[in-house]
């Protein structure tokens, strides 16, 4: 069975590329632009990763990833955090709130497929 990744970016052009290049890999990919009801559609769809952008419309993707680590059906889940803000602060930020991995914006294709891969490989 294919591993589904969830992609909760409000940016049309960064969902059409990271979807081009995730199901080449042959991963299931889903897409939500909306912080609002982020974590509801993580929870019925279940991914296997997240890849949550920072700022997103009505909910940050930091409040989302405090969400997720606060409840014990999500905690585990891995979260690749996406941002065009990648001052030393945002990231020190992401991974104290307990994001996975951290990546800014423009972002190597070569890059976030490792990063992908790794993270569904733990």
């Amino acid at each position: 069975m294919s591993k589904k990744v969830l992609l909760i970016e409000d940016e049309p052009h960064i969902v059409a590329a990271l979807r081009f290049l995730l199901q080449r890999e042959g991963l299931t990919v889903f897409d939500h632009g909306d912080g609002q009801d982020a974590t509801q559609k993580i929870s019925e769809l279940i991914p296997d990763l997240v890849i949550l952008d920072v700022m997103l419309p009505g909910r940050s993707g930091m409040q989302i990833l405090q969400d997720l680590r606060d409840d014990k059906h999500t905690q585990d889940l891995p979260v690749l955090m996406l941002t065009a803000k990648g001052q030393k602060k945002d990231r020190e930020a992401a991974e104290s709130a307990g994001a996975s991995m951290f990546m800014t914006k423009p972002f190597a294709n070569e890059e976030i497929l490792k990063n992908v891969k790794a993270l569904l490989n733990r």
